[in-house]
């Protein structure tokens, strides 16, 4: 984010940014979230399903604001609730379109939500959301919200960013806990993939608010093959999973929910005043559209094969292995699903070390960002070792974190290797990356002579600013970098930068573009006060 003042109230605008950041976040957690994804069934599609029912909210609110001036509070979160269940997919995403419904019933009933109305919402969201479904297990997201629940409960309604980091921070510690509370997350070690969805979204909220972004760790499997093993002696109780939207009276759900229950499981029905959305699991997919049509009016139907739908998803199984140091870069690309290898300039991985880490993935195809110059052919010359044993090994030349991360951003395990590597390669070179760090003796630079201990400004790893203060070298850096325009810059902080110079340059950046979005990470490493990308 971009280090502004903590919001005292969310207002429509809030909300929508909020929609916005979220999906945004569930785009780069997709693989990782898919990759938990074993229960109640190991189809790996969690994290795809609920970035599809997110960008159906935010597409929705776009179409809502082409309508005229920006819509108030109460219309924002209707029309999120009629988005999201509209277009919802899969069971994670319904059970999210209702979670979102129950937020509605509340906030729609408020000119700016304060932290007590937010208390409340997230209390009905949890609610609504455990009534949606008819076999509640614990261990899945409806437990991580009812901790975000109580969690948010705890904090002083008095202040909004408590409230909403306090259901972050709880859903957070909950999410760990599903670990060991579902049998086939404690064979595969693994946390709830729709848990980790709601984690990013609660996350997504609390740095609207606060103005902080905080990277968390990723959460999938140490070893891809024992994910894969789980998925191949998971469940096969049921063969199909069928959605569709229903519009029918809202008292003729009981009946049909009674039908499908007894076809099939992992049933949901969600929605009200007349249209449902409906998600099963059975075998008989004919019995389950002719409920119902004998309920009312199927429409939208959407029949999977489990079999086909894990088939595809192993046989595109890719892995990142990320090059990075030690601390919040290295969590940065955790959060966005690479493998990481510590390391940085002073501390080079060898290519025993790049080796090891390509092993590690236990996948046949792994894309290797070294994110330093000095590491390319480091990274090259492992990969060709690990390309002779037979697998498919790319390197991506990055040559900054920055330009590592936007790589990342981008990455898709469900896409042919060759076009992933195509759009992260792309993604790469369309970021131009600069550091700031000091001169450790007296040279000649293209920028003219420096004495040790000036700050330097390089780009593209060329000196192109001396001076003495990190702050002034910064801003001219951004100033230069951003003269051809751009859309994105990225900021991380080093440890030996004042924690404030982040939000500062965010300022900076702001009137220099208005337009231009800053992100701003607190990377701690070393040496390089400050890593600038700009997209």
């Amino acid at each position: 984010m971009t280090g502004t003042a903590p919001l005292l109230v969310l207002d429509a605008a809030a909300v929508r940014n909020w929609c916005r950041t979220g999906c945004t976040a569930l785009g780069e957690a997709r693989a990782e979230i898919d990759a938990l994804n074993v229960y109640p069934v190991p189809d790996g599609d969690t994290g795809t399903n609920l970035l599809l029912t997110m960008q159906a909210v935010v597409d929705g609110l776009a179409a809502d604001t082409d309508q005229g001036d920006l819509p108030d509070l109460a219309h924002t979160v209707r029309t999120i609730a009629d988005a999201a269940l509209r277009g919802a997919r899969g069971s994670s995403g319904v059970i999210f379109s209702q979670l979102l419904r129950g937020l509605a019933e509340v906030l729609s009933g408020c000119e700016s939500a304060t932290g007590a109305d937010v208390q409340h919402a997230l209390s009905r969201a949890a609610e609504t959301a455990y009534a949606a479904v008819a076999h509640p297990a614990e261990g899945t997201v409806l437990t991580v919200a009812r901790s975000a629940a109580k969690g948010a409960a705890e904090a002083d309604p008095a202040d909004l960013a408590a409230v909403v980091t306090a259901a972050a921070d709880a859903a957070r510690a909950e999410l760990a806990r599903t670990r060991f509370q579902l049998p086939q997350l404690v064979a595969a070690d693994l946390v709830d993939a729709g848990g980790r969805g709601l984690v990013v979204l609660l996350d997504a909220l609390a740095a609207v608010v606060t103005g902080v972004a905080v990277p968390t760790a990723r959460a999938g499997p140490a070893d891809r093959r024992v994910l894969v093993a789980t998925r191949e002696s998971g469940s096969d109780a049921y063969t199909y999973e069928v959605e569709f939207l229903l519009d029918a009276p809202d008292d003729a759900v009981d009946g049909l929910r009674s039908r499908l229950d007894g076809l099939g499981d992992a049933l949901v029905i969600v929605g009200g005043g007349g249209l449902h959305h409906v998600h099963v699991h059975v075998n008989d997919v004919g019995a389950a559209i002719e409920a119902g049509v004998d309920a009312g009016r199927p429409h939208r139907i959407s029949v999977t094969r489990f079999a086909d739908q894990i088939a595809a998803e192993s046989q595109s199984l890719s892995r990142v292995v990320a090059v990075a140091p030690a601390g919040g870069i290295a969590e940065l690309f955790r959060a966005a699903g690479a493998d990481v290898l510590e390391g940085d300039r002073d501390n080079h991985p060898s290519m025993s070390d790049v080796q090891a880490a390509i092993e590690r993935a236990g996948v046949e195809q792994v894309v290797v960002l070294p994110n330093a110059r000095e590491m390319r052919a480091v990274a090259d010359n492992a990969a060709a070792a690990a390309r002779a044993a037979g697998r498919t090994v790319i390197v991506v030349p990055t040559r900054s974190p920055v330009q590592g991360l936007a790589a990342v951003a981008v990455h898709d395990a469900s896409r042919r290797c060759d076009d992933d590597v195509v759009s992260m390669s792309a993604a790469a070179a369309a970021t131009r990356y600069a550091e700031v760090t000091h001169a450790i003796h007296d040279a000649q630079t293209s920028a003219g002579r420096c004495r040790t201990g000036d700050v330097l400004g390089l780009i593209d790893d060329d000196v192109a600013l001396i001076g003495d203060d990190v702050g002034q070298v910064a801003r001219g850096l951004l100033e230069w970098m951003l003269v051809g325009g751009g859309e994105l810059v990225t900021i991380v902080v080093g440890s030996e930068a004042d924690p404030r110079l982040g939000g500062d340059l965010a300022d900076h950046v702001a009137t220099l573009a208005p337009s231009v979005e800053t992100v701003v990470y607190v990377g701690g490493q070393p040496h390089y006060p400050l890593l600038i990308g700009v997209e």
